[in-house]
């Protein structure tokens, strides 16, 4: 017996991963001052008679709750199918002692509260009590007697035995005790929820102060910040605000002729202007214009969202794998890889940063309403969830439909996969189409909306369900029907849209088709716009340093374990269904089958097509980063998720069960405190850090143009300088950096030509067509080095105009004039003739377009 207790104590480590005892419980009663008792299975039965002395030992001796923490009482139950360990007459007598003892323990209420209240997967170690409750007949009620069990085992008494249990009711837990521990649960899981979005908020607001010195510099300083298109999207937050009224502004933004020359635009339509009118509209009608600057308030607006975006994401990764540690993890990796999970470092207005927290709601929604056994309020709450953010969401973005359509196509091949949640599937495309036609009216009749694939996609859907419900049930018929549906559902769509195209006008988005097809190499081209948009970086494919990262951070390769188990199960469920096995109608989690549940289908499906496509645009990788963060953690905290591994592996030693709770809490630790080690210290340096963000020269280009520019002058540049020149000073600009609009995209190709071979003529041809007064060359463009050659701006302009051989058969164009940025600094006839020098720094020359034209020498 000491031999025993010698390894009863070496066991102690192995146990204390399952016993956390809690010294702030109190109760009165001395036996239930053994706060916690665990089941394990040992190998012997005399360690089990160890167990049992000390557990003896510990409820005669009356100690207190803090010494009864450190005595582990471990019972063996194992007796499994009949067959037990008990052979001898000795240990007979000892199980007749046992059993009793452990059936007392675990019917206790403060003990199974003590055991709800262990460690985070608490549910699924009561989950491991009932499954040995069923495998194990003396498990099965505390009312069984042990002189019930006979020596000798006949048939008869196996029935008899087998009857007696059936009859004996099961034990259930008080329903105050199950609700305190799910109520428990929930409060902590908000709290840690809501708490990770505030502090991504705080080191945000934090890192942002500390990069560009926002609260020491002037409002023009602040404002050059916000480059490209992001000063386009804040300009118009300013113009609102200066508006005399709401409705004024209204009028302003849908009839805007005062921000690109020659040329009225419907910002609202065109921009998705949404969010700069409701920031407006909150900033003036809270009161806010009295208490915070105008600039705190729009970035404290994007800030709070990422913080939404945050706790969407960690709710998302809690609902599948059933405890909020996976959201903790998701965060940390978010947070970590934020290089590739968000832009919001660098450009705070785009529309992205406005988006993609509303669609992690939407995701988080439909992954609970997709959920089975849902409660009918529950269900009712992710469909209003789900309505509003996927309104939302289609109304911040103009390329939201795109993303849905994505989506789309994953909710119809979980309606093939999964025939059961084919009604939720409806119901979530009824939403798309809501949205769509609702975005149309409010967005002033986009066209775009109603070219969409999302609105073909569901519409063929629609009437393939309609065909369905309709057909005749019958076993050749319903075959056909089929072959039918499924042949409709992969054509009807394409001609759905055909069919659209031809009585829509539509115009925007042209280009896409375009730039596809040389994107997959299925044509060439020496056009300026699609060579320029294929060299911008986000519309490349990801680099090596992208995958170093996610790997570097161990994300990358526990994702792709992840969804090699969750692809496998799938497969596995899928060719069990063809097959013509029946279906269990609740998959528990010692059944090791995480492939059958339907969001974690939906989310394996749309992980894959968000992923090939960011394999292709490395833009792209902002909407699948944070899923992948999302699914690794899922994977890695679920018990369900290792069960469905080690069902394969089938391990004989130690019980999948107990070893798959193991590993859902040893594994995420594991990953979190490497985490912590490593990038801890770097996310405190960052903050620490002073960084310093400060362009002169652009500050002295806007202070002079504010000074010395007419109101009524037209600026002709670059198209991302225009919207700075938009943002700081106000003038009209020929150009903007959009690119959903082709009369733009022309635009811009014809202004670059300032920095082409062409002659001074040309060049004040094509300025003078946008009635421009000024001319900004960048010193930065004209003389490019660091880019890849081949795609700087000079070079696409040399090939697309023919002065250089793009392809063999090619013809040479020979230029006899110099490249216009260069000759234009000169000052000789015949560009002085057409242009005068009125302004110039290190990195800006300004010319004044003459309106009488000199030909003096």
């Amino acid at each position: 017996m000491n031999n025993d207790r010698e390894e009863v104590r070496s066991l102690h480590s192995f146990s204390f991963w399952f016993l956390v005892l809690d010294e702030k419980v109190g109760f009165t009663d001395k036996v239930e001052k053994l706060t916690k008792i665990h089941v394990f299975f040992f190998r012997s039965y005399c360690v089990a008679l160890a167990n049992l002395e000390l557990a003896l030992e510990a409820l005669s001796s009356q100690r207190s709750a803090c010494l009864s923490a450190r005595i582990i009482v471990a019972v063996v139950l194992v007796r499994l199918h009949g067959c037990s360990f008990c052979h001898s007459e000795e240990s007979e007598a000892h199980s007749k002692l046992l059993y009793p003892l452990a059936l007392t323990f675990f019917s206790l209420p403060p003990l199974q509260h003590s055991l709800s209240l262990t460690y985070g997967s608490c549910s699924h170690l009561l989950g491991l009590w009932s499954a040995v409750q069923r495998e194990d007949p003396w498990m099965r009620g505390s009312s069984v007697e042990p002189r019930q069990r006979k020596k000798q085992r006949t048939p008869g008494s196996q029935e008899a035995k087998a009857e007696k249990i059936r009859r004996t009711p099961a034990p259930e837990r008080a329903p105050k005790y199950v609700a305190f521990q799910r109520f428990a649960k929930i409060v902590i899981g908000c709290l840690a929820a809501i708490i990770s979005g505030m502090m991504h908020v705080f080191y945000l607001s934090a890192y942002h102060e500390r990069k560009f010195w926002f609260s020491n510099r002037q409002e023009l300083e602040r404002e050059i910040t916000f480059q490209g298109d992001s000063a386009i999207y804040y300009s118009y937050y300013k113009d609102m605000l200066k508006a005399p009224s709401f409705e004024r502004g209204v009028y302003e933004l849908t009839h805007n002729n005062k921000t690109i020359s020659l040329k009225t635009i419907n910002a609202m339509q065109q921009m998705s202007l949404y969010p700069e009118l409701i920031a407006s509209v909150l900033y003036q009608a809270t009161g806010s214009n009295e208490v915070i600057e105008p600039v705190y308030f729009y970035i404290g607006i994007v800030f709070g969202l990422q913080g939404i975006y945050v706790t969407a994401l960690f709710v998302t990764s809690w609902l599948m794998s059933g405890t909020w540690l996976a959201g903790m993890l998701t965060v940390a990796w978010f947070l970590i890889n934020r290089v590739d999970t968000t832009r919001i470092e660098y450009s705070i207005p785009l529309r992205e940063n406005w988006a993609l927290p509303y669609f992690a709601c939407q995701v988080a929604a439909l992954t609970g309403y997709l959920k089975r056994n849902l409660n009918t309020y529950a269900e009712r709450f992710c469909y209003l969830l789900l309505s509003t953010s996927t309104y939302t969401f289609m109304m911040v973005w103009e390329y939201s439909h795109y993303v849905l359509f994505l989506q789309a196509v994953s909710l119809l091949l979980l309606d093939i996969f999964s025939l059961e949640q084919s009604d939720k599937v409806y119901e979530v495309y009824k939403i798309y189409i809501f949205s769509l036609f609702l975005g149309y009216l409010l967005q002033f009749e986009n066209p775009a909306l109603l070219v969409s694939p999302l609105l073909s996609l569901v519409g063929a859907f629609m009437l393939v369900k309609c065909l369905q419900l309709n057909g005749k049930k019958g076993t050749f018929v319903a075959k056909v029907i089929k072959v039918f549906e499924f042949y409709l559902l992969c054509t009807l769509p394409v001609t759905l849209n055909l069919i659209v195209k031809m009585f829509v006008p539509h115009k925007e988005n042209e280009h896409v088709l375009k730039f596809l097809e040389v994107k997959f190499g299925l044509n060439m081209t020496k056009n300026f716009t699609l060579n320029w948009l294929l060299c911008q970086e986000s519309l490349q494919a990801p680099s090596q340093d992208f995958f170093f990262r996610l790997t570097q951070s161990s994300l990358l390769p526990f994702y792709v374990l992840v969804l090699i188990i969750c692809l496998l199960s799938m497969t596995q469920a899928f060719f069990r269904r063809m097959s013509g096995k029946s279906k269990k109608e609740t998959v528990t989690l010692e059944d090791g089958r995480i492939g059958e549940r339907p969001e974690i289908i939906y989310h394996v499906i749309h992980t894959l097509l968000l992923g090939s496509l960011a394999m292709l645009m490395e833009g792209l990788k902002f909407i699948w980063t944070p899923y992948v963060c999302m699914l690794a953690a899922f994977g890695v905290c679920s018990p369900e998720l290792w069960m469905t591994l080690l069902k394969w592996l089938r391990l004989r030693t130690v019980h999948p069960m107990l070893l798959a709770l193991i590993l859902s809490m040893a594994v995420p630790t594991i990953i979190g405190l490497s985490l912590w080690k490593e990038f801890f210290p770097r996310l405190i340096t960052e903050l620490t850090e002073l960084q310093e963000f400060y362009d002169p020269d652009t500050v002295e280009l806007m202070t002079w143009i504010k000074r010395q520019a007419p109101v009524a002058a037209v600026f002709a540049g670059s198209p991302q300088l225009m919207g700075v020149i938009k943002l700081c000073t106000g003038w009209t600009v020929t150009s903007l950096p959009l690119y959903s609009d082709d009369d733009l995209l022309k635009r811009n190709e014809n202004i670059y030509q300032i920095y082409s071979k062409r002659s001074a003529e040309d060049i004040y041809k094509i300025l003078t067509s946008y009635k421009a007064n000024y001319l900004i060359v960048e010193d930065a463009i004209c003389n490019e080095m660091g880019t890849t050659r081949g795609c700087r701006v000079k070079d696409l302009l040399d090939i697309a105009n023919g002065h250089v051989v793009f392809e063999e058969g090619d013809k040479l164009t020979y230029s006899k004039y110099g490249r216009f940025c260069h000759e234009v600094k000169i000052n000789y006839s015949p560009y002085v003739n057409y242009f005068t020098r009125v302004y110039w720094n290190r990195s800006y020359f300004v010319y004044k377009v003459n309106t009488v034209i000199s030909f003096q020498s």
